[in-house]
């Protein structure tokens, strides 16, 4: 069954990088009979905010528009380079507001799910791209040749491939944790049982150096799998005390926000949600899967904000209390593929109403900043 159910519309409060992009992203936005024509709403912290816990505060700006299918944005330097799904593209965002494209992977399947899913920046500076392909998902790094403003991607090499694949629960998130090792999500590629098979990548979180091997470390002598049973995560990110967090969809009853420990079984498809028994490690939170659908995730001074799909809601959840949670913006801008920090202190919140799943306004689909209390 399919993990992104069609969506109902979000909105996030935004504040450009810079003055360029502020001026950029006038020029930017437009209006439709299909998108909201009166002012954005504007974000004020709530009054019951836990220690370190920081919210959107004001109203929101378009940094981009007009974007196919975003996945996954990373920063190199100052320089946001951005993941679109089905055109298999990598782009350039400028600080006026345009882009440019940096190259085509080659040979991505773009197909439901599936197609050119998350980015990262190694240690090198190399950029790491996890995609689709003939053969199963693949993790490949790439040079970055060129500079700021002309950058273009080199040769692939494979760090790690046939990785299980299908037109849904591809996984696809990767990013490198304050170890230093590069962290991937595969999901269970519509093969629940795999997810409780150690021999098997499918349904795990799998931990590996920058060159793909085993690190000496990991929980199961031999093998990339950090944790397993899982049915599609989408979504990490680390907490300033080293804590690993992942956004997980359900099925048909809890989406998740788990806590990941080395080793560990988050339960599907014994379990979705909360089991309540010693075998599983339950989720720190839990939400019905029509109002969630967690995607990407970013931790920003403690506090872990989760961009929602189905559900078109922004998260904060507070890492001193991740039982609790705040919404904000819900309804406003469709469907919410990822979060992430921006150079300037506030949040970018990237929306995914052109996916096949969603009802695009006009500029869809775009980026948006917001500053943070």
């Amino acid at each position: 069954m399919p993990t992104e159910p069609r969506a109902r519309p979000s909105l996030v409060r935004a504040v450009a990088t810079t003055a360029a992009v502020l001026g950029a992203v006038a020029l930017a936005g437009c209006t439709s009979d299909d998108e909201p024509t009166g002012a954005r709403s504007s974000a004020s912290a709530p009054t019951d905010l836990a220690a370190s816990e920081t919210a959107p505060v004001g109203t929101p700006t378009d940094v981009v528009t007009d974007l196919d299918a975003p996945w996954s944005v990373v920063f190199v330097g100052d320089t946001p380079l951005i993941s679109e799904r089905d055109s298999a593209r990598v782009l350039e965002l400028s600080k006026s507001g345009s882009t440019r494209v940096v190259g085509t992977v080659p040979g991505v399947s773009a197909s439901g799910e599936s197609g050119l899913l998350g980015l990262a920046v190694g240690p090198d500076g190399g950029l790491y791209v996890y995609s689709t392909g003939a053969d199963g998902n693949r993790i490949q790094r790439f040079d970055l040749d060129g500079s700021a403003g002309s950058f273009a991607l080199g040769s692939p090499v494979t760090v790690l491939d046939a990785l299980p694949s299908n037109t849904f629960h591809d996984g696809g998130r990767i990013a490198f944790g304050p170890d230093g090792m590069l962290y991937a999500t595969v999901g269970d590629a519509g093969s629940s049982p795999d997810a409780q098979d150690r021999d098997s990548l499918a349904g795990k979180i799998l931990r590996m150096t920058p060159e793909g091997d085993v690190p000496s470390d990991n929980p199961f002598r031999g093998s990339l799998v950090y944790s397993l049973g899982h049915r599609n995560v989408q979504g990490l990110g680390w907490a300033s005390d080293g804590t690993l967090f992942a956004a997980e969809f359900g099925e048909n009853t809890w989406d998740e926000l788990n806590v990941i420990e080395a080793g560990g079984n988050y339960g599907w498809p014994k379990v979705e949600g909360k089991g309540g028994g010693s075998e599983f490690v339950d989720p720190v939170q839990q939400w019905h899967t029509d109002d969630a659908s967690p995607s990407g995730l970013a931790v920003v001074d403690d506090t872990v904000f989760i961009a929602n799909l189905r559900g078109e809601v922004l998260r904060g959840v507070p890492v001193s209390d991740p039982s609790t949670s705040h919404e904000y913006f819900a309804g406003e801008y469709g469907r919410l593929r990822t979060v992430l920090p921006s150079p300037d202190g506030g949040l970018w919140i990237v929306t995914n109403n052109t996916d096949g799943r969603g009802t695009p306004a006009s500029g869809d689909d775009r980026i948006l900043s917001v500053d943070l209390s």
